[in-house]
């Protein structure tokens, strides 16, 4: 039944019951719910970060003496029996885990302090809010119900030609209004008195809160520059600046690792095998040929398909390849049969202009061999394995740079130092 009269109240239409103290009021107190529950939230952050703090620099060095622990002894390390490691690097980041424990305890009371002084008050006065809160929804309650009478009210004392049963609903809509109305002043009028109570209340109560925080987060930093200022770990060279002390404990091996060709390009394999070396190149070094008289079948591949292009057509040709078969291609062969037997028939149609041959002015086609495998990183990279051709499309004079080229209808970049020109 309060549904109709919320929506007059909302879009203002109608008589609605404004009380302009009230008002005020009602914005204080939606402040004050506001902020408690940003000083309760922001209070839990802060003991919560001062907690993850200290834990995640535990974590940091123990993550630092795994690393600085030795491979030997594992199938990774080549030289599994040499002993090698940082023991200065272990043992201080031990030591310093150990001096970061005993920073956590001794913050442990400053620590419980917070939740005890700050962060359980804050709660105790949300649930405080959450009352009053309630009270306030009863007091909006009661006007809708008010409202909503005093219309019907008046609706009925407007009506002109009143009947006797006009008159009864009369009767019972005055007694509505009489009722509505002791309750909506009750909780409307209790609020009004007892809210500006709360909030100068809500002021002596945040202001030993907040120098309690303010003393308590002195005592926290206090504490945590004494323990790091104390510490006297034989490993650091507290006499240089927090830069220099980097640079020279990096040296040169940022150019180390950036000198290793995996850091380069994403790769997933080598060159690979041709189809005849199936159990490597040592057994065709061992076998009957010699490895420098031999060639792969990849590499004979590229060379015989670029060499030579094939000759244009003609029917000579073609009918002299059904004799000699044995030495052109299977495709090339069984289309001049084709062309032959159409002939015999006297069926076939005028035979297409003869290609233009690679001699004819045309600039050949520039391509390369792939020399890796190289799987695309980004969108507009190009994919391919060892032993592809590429026609190239775009490249420059430096093979460490990107190039760009298509194999059929795909084309992208890729690294100029994964092929070799043809």
């Amino acid at each position: 039944m309060q549904a109709p009269q919320s929506i007059k109240q909302r879009f203002n239409l109608g008589e609605i019951t404004k009380d302009a103290v009230y008002v005020d009021a009602e914005r204080r107190f939606q402040e004050l719910e506001t902020e408690t529950k940003k000083l309760h939230d922001e209070s839990k952050k802060y003991f919560d970060a001062i907690n993850g703090m200290l834990t995640h620099q535990i974590e940091f060095s123990k993550a630092c003496a795994e690393i600085y622990k030795p491979i030997s002894g594992r199938m990774s390390d080549p030289d599994s029996y040499v002993v090698d490691g940082n023991p200065e690097g272990i043992r201080a980041c031990e030591e310093y885990e150990a001096i970061v424990r005993d920073l956590q305890e001794t913050l442990q009371p400053e620590l419980e302090m917070i939740e005890t002084r700050v962060i359980k008050p804050a709660d105790e006065l949300l649930e405080i809010i959450k009352v009053v809160r309630k009270s306030a929804s009863k007091r909006d309650h009661k006007q809708l119900d008010y409202d909503r009478h005093r219309t019907t009210l008046k609706k009925l004392q407007d009506k002109k030609d009143k009947q006797l049963k006009d008159e009864k609903a009369l009767y019972k809509a005055e007694a509505d209004v009489e009722q509505a109305s002791q309750e909506f002043n009750y909780f409307n009028d209790l609020l009004k008195d007892e809210l500006p109570k709360l909030f100068t209340l809500e002021r002596e109560f945040i202001r030993p809160l907040f120098q309690s925080f303010y003393y308590m987060q002195l005592n926290v930093f206090y504490t945590l520059h004494e323990k790091m200022q104390s510490i006297d770990i034989g490993y650091f060279d507290l006499t240089l600046d927090i830069e220099g002390a980097f640079e020279k404990k990096r040296g040169d091996i940022k150019e180390q690792a950036e000198a290793l060709s995996i850091t380069k390009f994403k790769t997933t394999g080598g060159l690979k095998k041709g189809p005849g070396f199936k159990y490597g190149s040592r057994l065709a070094i061992e076998g009957k040929g010699s490895s420098s008289t031999s060639t792969s079948p990849s590499r004979r591949m590229t060379h015989d398909s670029f060499d030579s292009a094939p000759p244009p057509y003609s029917p000579v040709q073609a009918i002299a390849g059904l004799s000699n078969s044995s030495g052109i291609s299977r495709s090339s062969s069984t289309g001049s049969a084709w062309g032959a037997a159409a002939k015999l028939k006297g069926a076939a149609p005028p035979p297409p202009k003869p290609k233009p041959s690679r001699l004819s002015g045309m600039p050949a086609m520039e391509t390369v061999t792939a020399l890796y495998d190289y799987e695309a990183q980004a969108e507009g990279d190009l994919s391919f394995r060892t032993g592809e051709v590429i026609e190239i499309v775009q490249r420059t004079q430096n093979d460490n740079e990107w190039w760009t080229g298509k194999i059929g209808t795909r084309q992208g970049q890729f690294p100029g130092n994964y092929v070799r020109l043809n």
